[in-house]
């Protein structure tokens, strides 16, 4: 008798463990999959703001020389990709909160320098927000991320309203405390009343002191990408 229960005990701990062990791979599975919402789009030109009912762009086309400011409707933030109990995931976070100052001389952009509110990004998750706020860009004491050009950006020519141009900035990307110098491509399009400027930057964790998550299930890609949409309007 005690050894019949001994075996039953020993097969319904083995169905437990078992079952344990299907949950624990199912659920993250059909939640990621099935359940949790995709990861939002990147950030792109495609919504021409400032357009009348007829859908062609509105406003006074006025030249683009002069002091600029990034105005409402900008976004930054970043998209990285996870492995979240070992399903692939990408986290995308983005915040509103970004300033800056552009000055344009012809058709290039001369001089410009641009701050993001670290502490003010958020993804869908509040716990991966915690865990960027703290362990991960310590953003009580590196609240701010910016960058600076170094160099001109050439946009050959000043487009027309609705255009879209194309060209390569270059300057220096200071986070968590540290810089270094960053080259990336980005377009511009022309509004009614300034104009917007959009791109993404490949980024690698360590180089600015970074300790990519890696814990309770939990695993961070060691490079991720800044996006930004900035909208300009007169200074």
């Amino acid at each position: 008798m005690a050894g019949s229960i001994r075996r039953h005990w020993k097969r319904w701990l083995i169905a437990g463990v078992a079952t344990v062990a299907v949950l624990c791979t199912a659920g993250p599975y059909i939640y990621i999959n099935y359940v949790q919402d995709k990861p939002p789009a990147a950030l792109s030109l495609d919504d021409l703001p400032g357009s009348d009912s007829s859908g062609r762009p509105s406003g006074s086309g006025d030249g683009v020389e002069g002091a600029w400011r990034v105005g409402s409707g900008s976004q930054a933030g970043y998209r990285v990709d996870e492995v979240l109990f070992g399903q692939n995931v990408t986290a995308v976070g983005r915040t509103e909160k970004v300033t800056g100052e552009l000055e344009i001389e012809g058709n290039r952009a001369v001089n410009g320098s641009f701050t993001v509110d670290l502490a003010s990004v958020k993804s869908d998750s509040d716990q991966r927000d915690g865990q960027f706020r703290g362990r991960v860009m310590n953003t009580e004491r590196y609240p701010e991320a910016t960058f600076e050009l170094t160099e001109p950006v050439d946009f050959g020519s000043a487009p027309a309203v609705g255009e879209q141009v194309s060209a390569k900035a270059t300057g220096e990307l200071t986070v968590h405390g540290e810089t270094n110098s960053v080259s990336f491509e980005l377009d511009a399009q022309r509004t009614a009343d300034g104009f917007r400027v959009n791109g993404s930057l490949p980024v690698t964790f360590a180089d600015y002191g970074i300790e990519a998550p890696d814990f309770g299930g939990i695993k961070v890609e060691d490079e991720g990408n800044i996006e930004f949409l900035l909208a300009f309007d007169r200074a």
